[in-house]
This record gives C-alpha cells, structure tokens and sequence, in this order.
C-alpha cells in the first residue's frame, strides 16, 4: 500500500500549538522548570508497547518544535507503518525541558491517530479478498476530522466526504422532509454543480427501486440491511451506480458485509470509538 501523502504542516501547527496552549497554560510546565537544569540535554524513544499501525509522526517533530527550538527528531517508522510490540517509531534529542514539556501532546496525537489506523487497518484486512473500500465518516472528534480522516488512510482505508459542503448525502430526515426520494433526488440534482456527487440514503429495497428509476444518484446507500438483502440490492443496481453499505458495522460482521458484492462500507467507530494505540516515551540521558 503506497502512503499517504502528509498532512499539510499548517494544519500539524495549528493544532499542535493549541494543545500546547491547553497544556502549558500561563506559566508553562513548572515541574519540569523546578526539577531540571535548563543547559541539560537529553535523548528519548517512541516506542510502540503494542502491534498497530503508526500515523501523526508529524506531531513528534511540531510539538518539540514549538515548545523551544533545538531538539532533533528523527522519524524511523513513517505514518502507515506497521508496528510491531517494542520497536522504535522515533528518535528526539534536546533540551530535557523541551522534551518533558512537548512528551504529552506528541502522544496524545501519535496515539489518537495511531488507534484509528490500526483499527482501519483491521477492518481493511478482513475484506481484503472483496472489492470493497472500509470509509469513514463525519463522527469524529470536533476540530480533529482532517487529521482522523488522514488516519483512516493510513490504515488503509478511504474518506467519505469532510464536511456538509463537498457532497450531497440524503438521508431519511431529509427524503421524510422534501416529500419522498424522487423528490429529493429531483431537488438535488437541480441544485447540484457539475463537480458534486448525489448520494442517497434508503432502508429498504422498495426506496432503492425508486432511486433507480429516477436515475438520478451517483451512489445508493444499504442502511442496516442484512447481507441477504445487500446481495440483492447489488443485484438490483446492478453497475448502475456504486452501493455503500452502512449501519452498525463490527469487525465480526464486516467479512460478510463485503462479500455481498457491496463497493464501500461506511464504519463510524473508526473513529467515534477508537482505542489509543499504547505507546510510550523512554528517556535515555
């Protein structure tokens, strides 16, 4: 799997910055400041204390930065890595202070991140022999959805839109809304540029007949529909346009999901319920 491409640094700085605000709030870290002489140097590893898959490396390198200058980082493990149990994912070396200061927010971000890329990285693995894509969604921690998308790739996996304004999504609410689905696919497709897709959202195999009569949407999706049912919605649609299937999705599920003949499967707990990877931060004066 090629990988991906980094994240733009603007946007590593500007979040790194406002979690060291958070964390060194108006005094900076005064245990650091009290117990370690400013001129001491000092060496540290980030090491994986679990198997995953490594993303948010660009955070390492940011944090120490922007707490003081000085402090070399060296990358061993680029983001899309997989890790194994003990190995070294970087190298810094610099001012003790610096590096006591910074350990935190580089971790938080390196383990958030990480999490979300071993999970992807799973779920891709159990469908690997299907031609469906593992894609996330928009429920991902306020602030932190470019970055937790970025993760998703790493393991792995593909985005679904980033936000409201980038693809037309109608779902239940919305159909219940504008009158019915030819209703709303009508009002999409009037409303649509050339560039945005139309996807809609259906519960039932009755609604997806109606969207394929209309043939006005890009992209159907399954909600919570047994693979029996997704095996025969696939059927319907028959390369008429791409089926995403969604709604509950588990890891013990997944395989199943896929060999229904489905293109993508949407998974929100990739990153609404991600578990931290567990790594840690050795010192070595």
């Amino acid at each position: 799997m090629p990988l991906p491409a980094p994240l733009s640094p603007l946007l590593v700085d500007d979040l790194a910055r406002m979690a060291l605000i958070e964390d060194l709030g108006r005094a900076g870290d005064i245990t650091s400041q009290a117990t370690i002489p400013a001129n001491l140097e000092a060496k540290a590893v980030f090491r994986a204390r679990e198997p995953g898959v490594v993303a948010g490396t660009q955070f390492i390198e940011a944090a120490f930065r922007l707490v003081g200058p000085g402090t070399l980082t060296v990358i061993l493990k680029p983001d899309g890595s997989r890790l194994e149990k003990g190995e070294i994912i970087a190298e810094v070396a610099g001012a003790a202070r610096t590096i006591l200061s910074g350990e935190r927010v580089a971790l938080n971000f390196l383990g958030r991140l990480s999490g979300i890329a071993s999970a992807t990285a799973r779920y891709v693995g159990e469908v690997s022999h299907t031609r469906a894509a593992i894609v996330c969604t928009r429920k991902t921690a306020p602030g932190l959805r470019g970055i937790e998308k970025y993760a998703v790739r790493c393991g792995g996996g593909m985005n679904h839109r980033f936000g409201l304004d980038d693809a037309i999504l109608i779902k239940d609410n919305h159909i219940a809304v504008a009158g019915g689905v030819k209703s709303a696919l009508e009002a999409a497709r009037a409303h649509a540029g050339h560039l945005v897709k139309i996807e809609i959202e259906v519960d039932n195999l009755d609604q997806l007949d109606e969207v394929l009569a209309t043939g006005l949407a890009d992209v159907v999706m399954l909600d919570n529909m047994h693979p029996d049912l997704l095996r025969q919605g696939v059927a319907r649609v028959a390369g008429r346009m791409k089926v995403e299937a969604s709604g509950g999705v588990r890891l013990d599920t997944v395989r199943a999901i896929a060999e229904s003949g489905v293109d993508m499967i949407s998974i929100g707990a990739l990153t609404h319920s991600v578990k931290v990877l567990d790594i840690g931060l050795d010192i070595d004066l």
